[in-house]
């Protein structure tokens, strides 16, 4: 599925995303103990490192799934899988993203984790039957800038 996302754009700074990681962190350690934390690659590295930072936990694996190019959705393809997990289908584990839009990446880490608990920071409303927990709403249209995807 090829899908064109275009402007209007939104611009999140560090302190923002930041602010945002330790809101979701914080709704998460409510819901715990988690065993460890697994980063949806790329855009889950960032809030990975705080979260598991803010929960205490240093289990930490990635999935990597790449479902873009610039701004253009394309098909999934599966690059790594956690080794750490072993056959529990990730009950315990938490997946950390950036953002869930349109829900394909989301769907594709449920399929190879599906006890896991999925978790982003931002969440578009086309994503929100594939994410448990997230911490702020973005509308559909609008494409996000990360911190890390613009110059300083």
């Amino acid at each position: 599925m090829v899908h064109v996302l275009n402007t209007p754009t939104r611009l999140i700074n560090w302190e923002e995303f930041h602010r945002d990681a330790k809101n979701l962190a914080q709704r998460l350690l409510a819901l715990g103990p988690w065993t460890g934390v697994v980063a949806l690659t790329r855009g889950g590295l960032v809030p990975t490192a705080i979260i598991a930072r803010e929960l205490d936990i240093r289990a930490v694996d990635t999935l990597c799934i790449s479902s873009y190019a610039g701004q253009v959705q394309k098909d999934i393809e599966i690059i790594k899988k956690p080794v750490s997990i072993g056959a529990s289908g990730g009950q315990g584990w938490l997946i950390i993203d950036d953002l869930v839009d349109t829900g394909i990446t989301a769907q594709a880490a449920r399929a190879i984790l599906p006890h896991a608990h999925f978790a982003a920071v931002y969440a578009k409303p086309n994503g929100l039957d594939y994410v448990d927990v997230y911490a702020n709403d973005i509308e559909q249209h609008v494409w996000i800038f990360f911190p890390w995807d613009i110059e300083p």
